[in-house]
């Protein structure tokens, strides 16, 4: 696997945010936790995303790496981001897969760099497959208990 997957701007087949992206690669949590000038992290799986809290202010993209599709960790990661006021670019790096990218939107991931390029049609497909969703999370859907006890 290539030590600057998902780092570049070609990298990113889709981005949900209007900012400019951030053009520079991202520093591991370690090397990020000695700088105090990076601005761009990368969570691996057993990094601990909370050590990145106190400086949420200072941190424009965030790459979660997901080696392998089975690795779940990620989506862990980043919740606690967003649930702690993350609004900086969250990506998703690595091995991202067509069922996984609605899933990821709901943690918060607002741009994918997938190792294999993704079919655009599936992909939209795949954003777009539930509407209606059953649990609270970051992307501000309202779940449909909640729109069953609001009227």
């Amino acid at each position: 696997m290539a030590d600057n997957l998902g780092s570049s701007l070609d990298d990113i087949q889709f981005r949900f945010r209007d900012d400019e992206a951030v053009d520079h690669p991202a520093v591991t949590v370690d090397a990020f936790l000695d700088q105090s000038n990076a601005a761009a992290v990368r969570i691996e799986p057993g990094d601990d995303a909370r050590e990145l809290l106190p400086h949420l202010d200072r941190i424009r993209l965030v790459e979660v790496n997901f080696p392998a599709f089975t690795d779940g960790r990620g989506y862990s990661a980043a919740r606690v981001l967003r649930e702690a006021g993350y609004d900086g670019e969250l990506r998703a790096v690595g091995d991202v897969l067509i069922d996984q990218l609605g899933h990821m939107r709901r943690c918060g991931f607002d741009s994918f760099a997938p190792q294999a390029t993704l079919d655009e049609a599936d992909a939209r497909a795949a954003f777009d497959r539930w509407p209606e969703v059953y649990q609270a999370t970051v992307d501000a859907r309202t779940p449909i208990w909640a729109k069953r006890h609001s009227g």
